[in-house]
């Protein structure tokens, strides 16, 4: 089968980087152009990007030059890893020009014809994008600490209902991409506030688990409070969660409807996605980010802890990898499902 040629948004980024590691060897996908800033145009990769990732850069990448966010590109497939004070209005016009816009940035997530996908959930709402004007479209991956909330309050929700949520975040500081936080800052330090975070996963779960209802989504009416921190951890995300359910469950019957938890990627084999999308772990003090942050390649949210809360009904940890899971390999998963749903000809 002849792979579709993509092209990577903000290349030369932490999130760009990202998509270069995971697309490496694609069966589906082959990165075939690198858009960045006006600085990093007309370099050659290997020149304009400061490679932070665990392997080598891709030798037919490494030689690839970078092209400038105006140039007009040939790949129908766009996966975008620019920051948000850019990502809006090139997202629009890459759309507007055919392209079909696969976005791990926040800007365009909450129009009301822009799905947030994490297709184990909903991949209904793809159906959005027939609603979008012009050619192209986009498609977008909810925020990284939204991903794992949303990933474990889903199938308690089928199963039992979700009335009320409270999560308090710890998260590590590749979320703010590099050089990430100031070491002064940082180390030995909890920064207990990131930008706009706590918005971002009360407004994106109520939608990601909402219905959708013909060119838009009715969000789910649940209460959730979210409280986010910046520690000293590199890569992956940390959440304690209680919640309160509208039905009686036994935690024995929590950790059953978690560990059943699948859907579209796992019925597909999608190239991407995870044998288990929740991991359950019975140690007393795991997850822990240095340890299991890889498990299912950090495809998957970890959970561990599950017991009753005095205040709502259940409490428990969650982890993901925020930039695998929480981006990179949200976007990447989210294009085979739209490829496997016969969306991307």
């Amino acid at each position: 089968m002849k792979k579709i040629n993509v092209a990577v948004l903000g290349a030369t980024g932490t999130v760009g980087q990202k998509f270069i590691r995971l697309l490496e060897n694609h069966p589906l996908f082959s990165v075939s152009e690198l858009v960045a800033s006006e600085r990093s145009a007309g370099k050659s990769y290997a020149e304009a990007a400061a490679w932070k990732q665990e392997t080598p850069i891709p030798a037919e990448i490494a030689q690839m030059t970078v092209k400038p966010l105006s140039a007009g590109l040939a790949s129908p497939l766009l996966f975008s890893g620019l920051d948000s004070s850019i990502a809006g209005e090139a997202e629009t016009d890459y759309a507007a020009a055919g392209h079909t816009v696969i976005s791990n940035s926040s800007n365009h997530r909450m129009d009301s014809d822009v799905p947030i996908i994490i297709p184990e959930i909903n991949p209904d709402h793809f159906e959005l994008v027939k609603h979008q004007q012009g050619p192209g479209a986009i498609v977008t991956n909810s925020n990284c600490s939204t991903m794992f909330l949303a990933m474990v309050l889903a199938p308690l929700d089928r199963c039992f209902g979700v009335e009320a949520v409270q999560v308090t975040t710890m998260q590590a500081i590749s979320g703010a991409g590099y050089p990430g936080v100031a070491s002064m800052d940082i180390v030995g330090n909890v920064i207990p506030y990131i930008r706009d975070e706590e918005e971002k996963m009360e407004e994106e779960v109520a939608k990601i688990l909402g219905k959708l209802n013909d060119d838009h989504v009715d969000v789910h009416p649940m209460t959730l409070s979210a409280q986010c921190n910046r520690v000293p951890v590199v890569d992956g995300h940390m959440e304690a969660v209680s919640v309160k359910l509208a039905e009686s469950a036994t935690a024995h019957e929590i950790r059953a409807a978690l560990v059943a938890f699948e859907g579209l990627p796992q019925e597909r084999d999608l190239p991407t996605a995870p044998r288990r999308p929740i991991v359950l772990m019975e140690e007393p003090d795991r997850p822990q980010p240095a340890r299991d942050v890889w498990v299912e390649n950090g495809m998957s949210a970890v959970v561990g802890r599950i017991r009753p809360c005095n205040v709502l009904d259940f409490k428990m940890m969650i982890l993901g990898h925020n930039t695998v899971r929480g981006a990179a390999g949200a976007a990447i998963l989210n294009a085979e499902a739209y490829h496997a749903l016969g969306y991307l000809s």
